[in-house]
């Protein structure tokens, strides 16, 4: 505690340090003001009691930060953002002319950031109408003109792009990646409404319910640092070699290897999929024909996000995501290549095809420990709320994951600042 303290009091004491703060702070404070500026044409009491009454909503209105209970101008958050920022980077590792533009530097993130906000546009708009199909099969949004809905699809793509705007803003004059710290605002804004919640309905038979929970929440915290920050060092030796006039010395390296090299992407990816059944089934539930209204209703229970099937298959989703992420993003043929081109080579192990086989091999096992993990990440909220039978009180296992990862990573950003500035008094 006296060590935090002493780095707040640093960080307040660094002129540069501490307006990058008080800017994230105030687009915070912007953010949370849009969270409750609502669309018109919603009947918000109608819209709450759907959400008491479903908890794949609630969740989701977790996740959002309340601007989807509020049904805000934000209402669909960095969402659209975020699913266009994956397809590109699964591009990036695809397409040859976008992998070689991702190696150009600033220029190459720069046009890439462009295509990604370029692909954002179209997301947010199915998406939008997708909300707006839901609404109105739930009479929460009565019929509109064209002009209306035209204005009620513009409203929410201004919202995101809003959103997204406040995140450049935060990663260029502020603390850290701007649409990470945006989704922890979020969920860690939406923390008070539920412990005021459970606080409403909390007894003495709750006490010990409650115990089990904290504990089994600090344990959780604690399994996700440690995984976050879980590496496999793999010994990299570079023998003496000549390369023109000049002769350069061996060296030693390492290449880490993360436990969790795909972070909550696989879960991202694994929810569009498992949550995509019951969304056709809210969808076919309220229509007039029977064997379609009957065919949405079992698809809606069947796959109830507090059900055995929704959290297995899900469960199930989270480790095939993982490995197929790892897989794209870490290429053991492209790195066996690139060590052996600069003549180095991992002790015991032949370089080419060997030290890929090698490099697979440990991959695949590591990405095993991460995977699980991650599915019982995933699946956290139900597992917790059977133990302890605090059903107000769940918090999804991704942000959790997300909080801590994003905590995490700025406390580095500052912690490398800080050193920066140590360094800078002694270069003066």
């Amino acid at each position: 505690m006296k060590k935090i303290l002493e780095k707040i009091k640093q960080i307040f004491n660094d002129p540069e340090l501490k307006k990058k703060v008080l800017f994230t702070l105030f687009i915070f404070l912007a953010f949370r003001l849009f969270a409750f500026l609502p669309v018109p044409a919603i009947d918000l009491t109608k819209l709450r009691s759907l959400f008491a009454s479903n908890q794949f909503l609630s969740l989701l209105d977790i996740f959002s930060g309340g601007t989807l209970i509020n049904f805000s101008v934000m209402a669909l958050g960095l969402n659209p953002y975020i699913n266009a920022s994956i397809v590109l980077q699964l591009l990036t590792v695809m397409v040859p002319s976008l992998e070689q533009l991702s190696k150009e530097g600033e220029y190459g993130r720069h046009k890439i950031n462009q295509y990604t906000r370029f692909l954002t546009a179209p997301l947010t708009v199915v998406q939008s109408i997708g909300i707006f199909v839901l609404l109105r099969n739930q009479k929460i949004i009565g019929s509109l003109s064209p002009l209306e809905f035209f204005s009620f699809i513009l409203t929410m793509v201004a919202g995101t792009f809003i959103l997204v705007w406040f995140g450049e803003l935060i990663s260029e004059y502020g603390l850290g990646n701007g649409i990470s710290l945006l989704i922890l605002a979020g969920i860690v804004g939406r923390l008070p409404v539920t412990l005021s919640r459970t606080a409403s309905v909390f007894n003495q038979e709750m006490v010990f319910n409650t115990i089990i929970f904290l504990v089994l929440a600090v344990a959780v915290i604690a399994s996700i640092v440690f995984i976050n920050e879980a590496v496999r060092k793999i010994p990299v030796y570079y023998a003496k070699r000549i390369k023109g006039n000049r002769l350069y010395q061996g060296a030693s390296n390492f290449l880490p290897l993360k436990l969790n090299q795909a972070g909550v992407i696989p879960i991202i990816f694994a929810v569009s999929f498992v949550l995509f059944p019951q969304l056709i089934g809210n969808f076919f539930a309220n229509v007039k024909n029977v064997n379609l209204a009957s065919t949405g209703r079992f698809l809606v229970s069947f796959f109830s996000p507090s059900g055995f099937f929704y959290n297995f298959f899900y469960f199930i989703l989270v480790i095939g995501f993982t490995y197929f992420y790892t897989i794209v993003v870490f290429n053991p043929q492209k790195i066996s290549e690139e060590i052996q081109k600069h003549g180095g080579f991992i002790p015991g192990i032949r370089p080419g095809l060997a030290t890929k086989q090698y490099l697979e091999k440990i991959l695949y096992r590591i990405t095993s420990v991460g995977a699980v993990f991650l599915g019982v990440i995933a699946v956290m909220p139900v597992l917790m709320s059977k133990l302890t039978g605090l059903t107000s009180l769940v918090i999804g296992g991704t942000g959790i994951l997300i909080v801590v990862s994003v905590i995490l990573e700025t406390f580095k950003t500052v912690e490398a600042q800080l050193v920066m500035k140590s360094y800078d008094k002694f270069i003066k």
